[in-house]
């Protein structure tokens, strides 16, 4: 768990902007005053006596106990990261999805209700599944269609869930209203806020409640580590998400939080290239004969483009889009004739690397959640979703201009 302020954390001005909280904020010297943010690789921490042990598993006095539920490290990033997101406090966790099921779990019990948005990562849909096991339902309702949320919300609702954009077509929700109908109700209203990062929204500040990361894609930055944070009130980090993490322990290791802090440190300036780049990777895919549509939120063709401005900075650095054929074996086999003959790109499921990567999510990121499940949620066998990099955008439009002279072939 992470603490919500350190002793020995430096205090900052007021209004200070996003870059410079990336880079300053949650530092805690230790008495050699380092410059760099130190790793402590310890499992336990010791006191100077019996009293102050007592007081510390008590509650009495702050301090870190056991790297299970705190650790130096994993704090200053829990720090940085709510002062990024204009959170009160963040907890951080080893990977997003051990965040988001503490998040959901730590809100239900057996008999409870959960509405989502049916567009979703295809683990946190089997995640859903899951929690049905153990008595929490599920009503999955489209992202975009605010009535359909309202009409989804039951006297045993303890949440809403979304991500926006959503993974992988780049939908947009109008989170401001989600919010708005999720206050009405007393319930609170969870974000997915990975494909944007803090660098391009903060939900917080459209009214949602929770705000949940996989550390692992553009908060790292370089595809080095796994990691998870949830950021949110203090009173919900405190008394409620971290009992829970203390005692079911997805731990986030002192290392992954300090690669994870540095990647922060270079977050707004590699969204702002990396969506530069992605603009222009999706405007020249929009003028390709094979290619049925391109989704992606910073184009003017986008059907959600003026909401996605109003809530991001850019359209950000996913771009996905769909080829044309015939039927779905046609389709697929366009998709992975074009992946195939890629030269540069990494085919791979992850994203937010510096390197761009390239998938085919209804035979990967979704192919677990079954067919029809796709089919409902727009997930058809032309889709490929690109993760754009920090290479020269001339170089992945060639790539991709490889791929596509091989369709049909």
């Amino acid at each position: 768990m992470t603490i919500s302020s350190d002793p020995f954390e430096r205090p900052l001005p007021e209004g200070l902007s996003l870059e410079t909280l990336a880079i300053r904020a949650g530092i805690a010297r230790t008495q050699y005053q380092e410059h760099g943010e130190p790793i402590f690789p310890t499992s336990s921490f010791v006191f100077e006596n019996a009293a102050q042990a007592a007081a510390c598993f008590a509650g009495e006095e702050e301090g870190f106990i056991y790297s299970r539920t705190d650790n130096p490290t994993v704090s200053a990033f829990g720090r940085r990261l709510a002062a990024l997101e204009g959170g009160q406090a963040c907890v951080a966790t080893a990977s997003g999805m051990s965040a988001i099921s503490a998040t959901i779990m730590s809100l239900t019990r057996a008999g409870d209700h959960v509405v989502s948005a049916r567009e979703l990562f295809g683990a946190t849909v089997q995640l859903f599944g899951i929690l049905g096991r153990f008595g929490v339902s599920s009503s999955f309702v489209p992202l975009a269609d605010t009535s359909a949320w309202a009409r989804a919300i039951g006297p045993r609702t303890k949440l809403l869930y979304l991500e926006s954009p959503s993974n992988p077509l780049n939908e947009i929700a109008d989170i401001r209203a989600i919010a708005e109908l999720a206050r009405s109700h007393g319930i609170p209203l969870v974000v997915d806020n990975c494909f944007c990062s803090p660098a391009l929204q903060k939900p917080l500040e459209l009214g949602a409640d929770i705000v949940v990361h996989s550390a692992t894609k553009y908060l790292d930055g370089q595809g080095r580590v796994l990691g998870g944070a949830v950021v949110g009130g203090r009173a919900y980090i405190e008394d409620t998400l971290g009992p829970f993490l203390r005692t079911t322990g997805p731990t986030l290791s002192p290392f992954n939080a300090w690669v994870l802090l540095k990647g922060c440190e270079t977050l707004a300036v590699r969204m702002a290239q990396q969506s530069a780049n992605a603009l222009a990777v999706a405007t020249w895919l929009e003028a390709q004969p094979q290619v049925a549509r391109v989704l992606y939120p910073g184009l003017a063709s986008h059907p959600q483009h003026e909401l996605a401005m109003s809530q991001q900075k850019t359209g950000g650095a996913i771009v996905s889009f769909e080829l044309a054929g015939a039927d779905d074996e046609a389709r697929r086999r366009h998709a992975w004739a074009l992946i195939d003959n890629s030269r540069i790109l990494s085919i791979t499921a992850n994203v937010g690397d510096v390197k761009t990567t390239i998938t085919h999510p209804a035979s990967t990121t979704h192919g677990r959640i079954g067919a029809e499940a796709r089919r409902e949620a727009g997930i058809g066998e032309g889709l490929i979703r690109l993760a754009v990099g920090l290479e020269a955008p001339v170089d992945i439009i060639a790539d991709l201009e490889r791929g596509l002279a091989r369709i049909g072939r």
